[in-house]
């Protein structure tokens, strides 16, 4: 008897998610695409909707019950849901950061956390957790964004080790610049926080680079980030991080190789500001 194997992707309405559950349901899972909004989900063939705000602990319960009454199994978990608050550490409200973390670190975790139990039972299973290649290096109006990719980088290689004995996997992806509807909240955030006052001149070069038609060619589609997804979970041993799409590799590496001060100089460079913009 053949045994299909169950899912959980969050953030699975659009972009990578949507992209990850089909790819999954594609490799012969049973996959629940978790959203706050679900309406999208209906129209994608073979993925079961389950709403679900990675902010609600009792959403986050009821959509893992619901998972275990119907299939009696969890075997993979994609921690994707999230999103990009940019804005100078100086001007976002705390509100607002936390609120980043919640969604991007403490969702996540939770999450792991009322699965786990099932896995463990089972002594197997993957989790998957989607930070950025931003979780390995820093920029310009990015704090809280890059500290909470950060902070499940760390998390991820903390529980990789107490897991290990009970067959859990845990991976990462490493996402690089990836075709969604992310850099419009991005932008959005950054506008607000820090479009105008004493930085104005970093958010402009910022938005500049995040919504102009240069950086819109260089965009992979989220397919690459589902097809590192797939490779982790159908591998016998995965690696322990996939970084997938363009610019991923080359700006890791580059951030390993050069001192802090030469890397903030090529990030300045890159997005088009001088590093002494601030100075009059």
């Amino acid at each position: 008897m053949t045994v299909v194997k169950t899912a959980l992707v969050t953030g699975a309405s659009s972009g990578i998610g949507e992209a990850v559950a089909t790819k999954l349901h594609t490799l012969g899972y049973t996959v629940y695409g978790a959203a706050r909004r679900t309406e999208r989900l209906s129209d994608v063939a073979g993925i079961r909707p389950l709403p679900m705000d990675v902010t609600d602990d009792a959403s986050m319960r009821a959509g893992v019950e619901k998972i275990v009454a119907d299939t009696g199994r969890i075997d993979v978990l994609v921690n994707n849901a999230g999103y990009g608050s940019y804005g100078a550490v100086e001007d976002v409200p705390m509100d607002e950061a936390r609120h980043q973390m919640e969604v991007n670190v403490f969702g996540a975790a939770r999450l792991t956390q009322l699965v786990l139990p099932h896995m463990r039972s089972r002594r197997t299973g993957t989790i998957v957790n989607v930070t950025s290649m931003g979780g390995r290096f820093h920029s310009p109006l990015g704090a809280w964004y890059h500290s909470s990719k950060f902070a499940l980088e760390a998390l991820s290689d903390c529980l990789r080790m107490e897991l290990k004995p009970f067959g859990i996997d845990v991976v990462v992806i490493e996402p690089g610049n990836i075709r969604s509807d992310g850099s419009s909240v991005t932008a959005e955030t950054l506008r607000a926080a820090s479009g105008e006052g004493p930085y104005a001149a970093w958010a402009g070069a910022v938005l500049n680079a995040l919504t102009s038609q240069a950086n819109a060619r260089r965009e992979s589609p989220p397919s690459v980030v589902a097809d590192a997804v797939g490779q982790a979970v159908t591998a016998r041993r995965p690696k322990t991080r996939y970084a997938a799409g363009f610019g991923a590799r080359l700006l890791i590496a580059a951030r390993g190789v050069l001192s802090d001060r030469v890397f903030d100089h090529l990030m300045a460079r890159a997005i088009g500001v001088p590093s002494n913009s601030g100075k009059k």
